[in-house]
């Protein structure tokens, strides 16, 4: 009876930690830490953390503005250990409704990253400027691509 409790205590852990680590909060740093930028950024979500290979990821971004926002353009930039990958510049309406009154929104993107993807380290950059191209916000996470892509069962060599 011990043995299967343990067991069970085991599997409730695993179970626990999967999900947790699946929806925990990322950590971010302003671009210039002295600049005081109009909006401010309350956390970061990447799901699923760490980034499977050929499956959909979501970023969620939430964060406040003291004013209103009626269009803006956001640009992403990612790095693979220091090296850019990727850049991509889009409307702000297309990732949040707009406009965007004063007090908290949400910044969500989802992207298939390519199965071919090579597993590690990512850093990703986020600026947002409004239609004047003054730059709001200014943040960099990273992020990890797991070794397994999706519908593999073997670690890639």
């Amino acid at each position: 009876m011990e043995q299967i409790q343990i067991k069970l205590f085991i599997a409730l852990v695993y179970i626990f930690s999967v999900i947790a680590s699946s929806t925990h909060a990322t950590d971010f740093k302003y671009c210039d830490k002295e600049k005081g930028y109009n909006v401010t950024v309350n956390g970061v979500e990447v799901i699923p953390n760490p980034v499977i290979r050929g499956k959909e990821t979501s970023f969620n971004i939430s964060a406040f503005t003291g004013n209103p926002l009626s269009e803006g353009k956001v640009e992403i930039s990612v790095a693979y250990f220091g090296w850019h990958v990727y850049g991509e510049t889009g409307d702000l309406c297309a990732s949040v409704s707009c406009p965007i009154p004063a007090g908290n929104f949400t910044i969500s993107s989802s992207e298939l990253l390519p199965i071919l993807a090579p597993p590690g380290s990512y850093t990703l950059q986020l600026k947002v400027q409004d239609d004047d191209k003054n730059e709001l916000t200014c943040i960099k996470f990273d992020f990890s691509i797991g070794f397994l892509a999706s519908g593999e069962g073997l670690v890639d060599t």
